[in-house]
């Protein structure tokens, strides 16, 4: 059961990739930056930043961090924003300085920061002035004794950024007051950085990298530990996967999705400065118009997401009339894709939407579907290069071809353990590394793995598994359908009952005609027996739609 998939991957596909290729992400920055120095890099709000820029500006910030503020090697620093051009520059210069990078969603919450920042000891934040307000409530609570803000427009020409600072605070009142008297700029940071001498530190591949917090869907959110062997290794792995489909320093990446989630991270920022990419950053994706607009300006050739941002595009009517003739790579991740979305998208743009599957506990890539997929056929594809698979029952037991479990993964990329809490830790990872991913799966006899669904969201009903995932494939099948969840009701006879909840096109589309739908393709214990019609679903920033959310609401009814 070790490995029935390397006979299945495609010959151009390495069964194995070297994670000491390179011996840290320093090392692996440091080839990029040379070899594309004056190719464009990132380009964000119409501004370009090359590879010889990003190098400058992260050594600089590297340098402020060790001389400056008198950082040391190890010490965590968290970084709040959007995808910006600040984004890598903060990110590369805290790697660069030998330190740890905590990524912090920026919509959080003051208590959910204060937690970060806390449980991860962080000395350090640089933030968005659009979030400091947040920030100000809680820091003084914190580790944290340096605070750097940026403006959204700081990294763009003159006239533009005084342009767009202004209309951001002033006109738009995106930036709510706030007192953070000992605040520092990061444009000042980059400049005093400029005139201090960096010193390149000593990196173990063993040495942290990130601490990438889990959503904390369950229980408190917790760091998982990935170190710089981690991520380089499964920065190696997308590229064992993807590299047959991409051609080294002609690429044009797409980036939506955050970069400080890990898919992004990994996949869009990492991997595509590997491969000498040019990157666009979407500062606001949930922008669909203003996203669309920025499409039409460059010829791109990749992009990632998740299924609900897919699902937005392919029902845009100006996306539709898009150049699509050199996109090749189309790769979705964070929740599962579905079929209906899939099809739609491989229709329109004549490219396959290719799902990933992975975790943070895993870099986060596991699984990927082979780059030359004929089409959609459901799975979450093979094993990463270098990547172990193993479908158990809940007593460990290592099942057979075809049948349903847990799935685990074993690979150069699972973490070292989740930040300070080695009890949780040893429930996920046994002693020999295989880690539970508490996802229930099974592999085909083709090698192709399986999502079946969340261990957690699976439905009871009168003894029967209802998995969510299915149900909610064939609802959106539907087309009156946007947007579907399904959940576990409490009753009183069967356990549970399947209940959804539906975003639907317009108001035509009745509770009976979806049921009557979901009679056709399921069978009796998973057609749902309540229907919610919603004009928008939870999600979180990421997109991923919040099924506990609603399972809570329903909880409370």
């Amino acid at each position: 059961m070790d490995q029935p998939w390397i006979n299945h991957l495609p010959a151009n596909v390495p069964a194995e990739i070297d994670p000491s290729e390179f011996t840290s992400l320093i090392s692996m920055f440091e080839n990029a930056v040379s070899k594309y120095a004056d190719q464009p890099a990132f380009i964000n709000m119409g501004a370009t930043m090359t590879y010889r820029k990003l190098e400058e500006r992260s050594r600089a910030f590297a340098a402020y961090l060790q001389n400056e503020l008198k950082l040391v090697k190890g010490d965590r620093v968290a970084l709040m924003m959007p995808n910006l051009l600040q984004y890598p520059i903060a990110l590369f210069g805290v790697l660069r300085a030998g330190m740890v990078v905590v990524n912090v969603n920026p919509l959080y919450t003051p208590r959910e920061l204060k937690h970060q920042l806390v449980d991860s000891g962080s000395k350090a934040i640089v933030v968005v002035s659009n979030f400091a307000r947040t920030l100000e409530e809680v820091v003084d609570q914190t580790p944290v004794k340096s605070v750097i803000i940026t403006g959204l427009g700081d990294q763009l020409s003159a006239p533009k950024r005084t342009l767009v600072n202004f209309v951001v605070k002033y006109i738009k009142k995106m930036v709510p007051k706030y007192d953070l008297p000992h605040a520092r700029s990061f444009r000042d940071s980059l400049s005093k950085g400029r005139r201090l001498q960096y010193v390149k530190p000593e990196i173990q591949s063993d040495d942290l990298a990130f601490l990438q917090y889990t959503g904390g869907t369950t229980g408190v959110s917790k760091g998982a530990m990935l170190s710089h062997k981690n991520i380089v290794s499964n920065v190696l792995q997308a590229n064992g996967a993807y590299s047959p489909a991409l051609k080294d320093g002609t690429e044009f990446v797409v980036t939506a999705l955050p970069l400080y989630h890990i898919f992004a991270l990994t996949v869009n920022c990492l991997l595509f400065l590997h491969k000498g990419s040019k990157n666009l950053l979407i500062t606001n994706p949930r922008d669909i118009p203003a996203f669309v607009g920025e499409l039409k300006k460059y010829p791109f050739t990749a992009l990632t997401g998740v299924n609900t941002l897919f699902n937005a595009l392919v029902n845009n009517e100006d996306f539709k009339n898009l150049d699509f003739s050199r996109l090749k790579l189309s790769i979705g991740g964070g929740m599962a894709v579905q079929k209906a979305v899939a099809d739609k998208w491989q229709t329109l743009t004549q490219t396959r939407l290719l799902e990933g599957y992975g975790l943070t506990e895993a870099s986060p890539l596991v699984t990927c579907c082979p780059y030359d997929l004929d089409g959609y056929n459901g799975s979450i594809g093979f094993p990463a290069p270098s990547t172990l698979i193993q479908v158990r029952n809940d007593e460990g037991e290592v099942l057979a071809q075809g049948e349903t479990g847990e799935l685990y993964a074993k690979g150069p990329q699972v973490m070292q353990g989740y930040w300070q809490r080695p009890e949780e830790t040893a429930k996920v990872i046994d002693n020999d590394g295989w880690l539970a991913t508490g996802d229930i799966g099974y592999m085909d006899e083709k090698g192709f793995f399986y999502i079946v669904d969340r261990k957690k969201d699976m439905i009871l009903v009168s003894g029967f598994n209802v998995f969510p995932n299915e149900v909610e494939d064939v609802v959106a099948l539907h087309p009156k359908v946007v947007e579907v969840a399904a959940v576990g009701v409490p009753h009183d006879v069967s356990g549970e009952l399947v209940k959804i909840f539906v975003v639907a096109k317009d108001n035509s589309l009745t509770e009976k005609a979806l049921i009557d739908h979901c009679r056709h393709h399921l069978t009796g214990y998973k057609i749902p027996k309540l229907v919610e019609f919603r004009d928008e679903l939870p999600k979180t920033n990421v997109g991923k739609i919040l099924r506990r959310q609603l399972r809570d609401e329903v909880k409370k009814t």
